[in-house]
């Protein structure tokens, strides 16, 4: 038996990811699309801030007063995280929080929709504002290493908007 054919040589080229070709990204968010929109999912209104017409502080990037483009119905997950009580000199404050969990991809490429902190939300009759977001779950427990396009789910901690902070009209 010769030698030769017990040596070991490197491919060419690399072999391509295990389980994260397009084929298996497109099924993700086929599937995730169908469950959100039609079995767990529920509808709230977006109120995107618009960035053209919004006039921020030039130091601070503050605005006291927002414009916002047109809403836009979006299916997400939904979980009531219940009240938030503090205790100040000036009494006890109650307010209530949700956290959003949307589908990246979904939202990107079919709704060109992108969500930012300070942007509102409807959900049920309460308007919320989204104060921090968050990108909790990867594809097959591939992160930020091997490029956004991996990162399936955006989380937003929102709460309920105090009287008189947003008019939808």
């Amino acid at each position: 038996m010769p030698l030769d054919k017990n040596k070991w040589s490197q491919p060419v080229s690399p072999p391509p990811p295990l389980f994260l070709g397009k084929k298996e990204r497109d099924l993700v968010k086929q599937v995730n699309d169908e469950l959100i929109e039609r079995i767990i999912g529920q509808q709230i209104i977006y109120y995107p801030i618009s960035v053209e017409n919004t006039n921020f502080h030039p130091l601070y990037g503050e605005a006291i007063e927002k414009s916002f483009l047109a809403p836009v119905r979006v299916s997400a997950l939904v979980t009531w995280e219940g009240y938030d009580t503090t205790i100040s000199n000036l009494g006890i404050d109650k307010r209530n929080s949700i956290l959003i969990k949307f589908h990246r991809r979904r939202l990107k490429e079919d709704l060109d929709l992108y969500v930012r902190e300070g942007d509102f939300v409807l959900y049920g009759n309460d308007f919320f504002e989204i104060l921090t977001l968050d990108y909790p779950k990867q594809i097959f427990g591939h992160g930020f290493t091997t490029g956004l396009q991996t990162v399936f789910e955006t989380a937003a901690k929102c709460v309920k908007a105090r009287e008189g902070t947003f008019d939808a009209t």
